[in-house]
């Protein structure tokens, strides 16, 4: 009777119910359920992917400036958020380290649905790692084809399975598992956010925070419909590379840009410590990594801790070392083919573009960076650590101290101090989204909700 416990276990999955103590697992076949409600078109405020759109530029339109912040609602949820809150409509997206999706009314932060898929994996049962427990870590992606809210949840023993929920209900309509093609699924962290391009939905695995055992940086897509065949890349490397930064892929002239880590290897090229250009085949296009990729490896300075930023026709790339590589993205230019490199700051996280000025994470505050003919150049630094991801929007640069949790608007010629609010305790690398006339931010303890701006 093995199969009627299968199927058991996946209709739990598909309704989001489960028995007391176990753990839904998916069915090696993709399942997809009834069809979802008619598709939510895209407005000018909504926000369905990290930092806005495919092309990352954390720039949201319709935004007034900055005025005195305070606090619309605080929505308290079932664990950490630690992608960035979704908007479409009048509900906002969160998705919880506990594996549950939630829609909250943007108005109130009132639970409209929720949605639990199964028991997350326990930091317990890990070698390493700083997340416990470990669910939904990447950012959500809507897609307005299908009127679906995709997720990678990892559940209890380390499977990773990929849900379409229905956004106007939160019915799971269909659901598969997608593994990243080598090493041990037990080994992998999913925090890249996801992208949905062209009928696919990119999901990108890197490793859990320690460097811990057999896992190999990747990318896997799978169809919008839930039903056929995989794509899936490999770095071509022993152990490690990593594809980790929060924003995922930037997606730029049929591309999808990728940060990569450092990799196992001191000796022989593994196209670690990169970024890397694949086509949505999820074949290799293009690469380029610094001349200095051995030293990045041996010593954990890797371009892997931002994702890349497509602006003005050119690509920066800026990773732990603190040295800025501006690219040409037609060529580029595999080992040490730079159009030019600049001192400017250690990066952690997704930046936003505005223009030919790129907003970047940096450790010790936020940077605007002026790209253009080849070349870089830092026009201000923040005078606050403001150190999260930063989004664009009314004049203004929203970042978080994350330490501290207190979220800033700085004035986006200058870099001053316009306006600032406490928020509470916020996960690594917490990036705000801004929407209407509000900004959301996820926090350790669900979603807070600022007026003001």
């Amino acid at each position: 009777m093995k199969w009627i416990a299968v199927a058991l276990v996946m209709l739990s999955v598909l309704t989001g119910c489960e028995s007391a103590g176990e753990s839904p697992v998916a069915d090696p076949t993709p399942t997809t359920r009834d069809r979802p409600s008619a598709p939510v078109a895209l407005g000018t405020t909504d926000w369905p992917t990290y930092h806005h759109d495919n092309a990352r530029t954390g720039v949201a339109a319709a935004v007034p400036p900055p005025g005195r912040l305070s606090q619309a609602w605080s929505a308290k949820l079932d664990g950490a958020v630690y992608g960035q809150p979704l908007v479409i409509g009048d509900k906002v997206i969160a998705a919880t380290e506990n594996d549950t999706v939630y829609a909250l009314a943007a108005t109130d932060g009132r639970v409209l649905w929720s949605r639990h898929l199964g028991s997350p994996q326990p930091r317990s049962g890990l070698k390493c790692g700083n997340i416990d427990p470990l669910g939904i870590t990447s950012t959500a992606a809507y897609d307005p084809a299908t009127g679906l809210v995709f997720v990678l949840a990892e559940l209890d023993g380390g499977s990773h399975l990929l849900a379409g929920l229905d956004l106007a209900t939160g019915a799971v309509t269909l659901s598969r598992p997608l593994e990243p093609p080598q090493g041990d699924r037990l080994a992998h962290q999913q925090r890249a956010a996801l992208t949905v391009l062209d009928g696919w939905v990119y999901v990108a695995y890197g490793g859990l925070y320690g460097d811990c055992g057999d896992y190999i940086g990747s990318v896997v897509a799978a169809p919008t419909t839930g039903l056929g065949g995989t794509r899936g890349y490999a770095v071509p490397t022993t152990r490690e590379a990593g594809i980790w930064a929060p924003g995922g892929a930037a997606v730029s002239g049929g591309r999808l840009y990728y940060a990569v880590g450092n990799g196992e290897s001191t000796s022989d090229y593994d196209h670690s410590d990169s970024v890397l250009a694949l086509t949505p085949e999820l074949t290799l296009a293009d690469s380029f990594s610094p001349a200095e990729w051995i030293d990045d490896n041996a010593r954990d300075l890797d371009l892997g801790s931002m994702g890349p930023a497509v602006v003005g026709g050119q690509v920066l790339a800026v990773g732990k070392r603190k040295v800025g590589y501006v690219l040409d993205p037609a060529r580029l230019g595999g080992i040490g083919g730079q159009l030019s490199q600049q001192n400017i700051c250690p990066a952690y996280g997704g930046s936003s573009v505005d223009g030919s000025t790129v907003y970047l994470p940096c450790r010790d505050g936020t940077r605007a960076v002026d790209v253009g003919a080849g070349r870089a150049t830092v026009r201000w630094q923040a005078p606050v650590k403001a150190d999260g991801s930063p989004v664009v929007g009314g004049g203004a640069v929203w970042t978080i101290d994350v330490a501290s949790g207190v979220l800033h608007a700085l004035d986006q010629g200058t870099g001053a101090v316009r306006a600032q609010l406490p928020v509470g305790q916020v996960p690594h690398f917490a990036s705000p989204t801004l929407a209407g006339q509000q900004a959301y931010v996820g926090t350790l303890s669900g979603v807070v909700a600022l007026r003001g701006i």
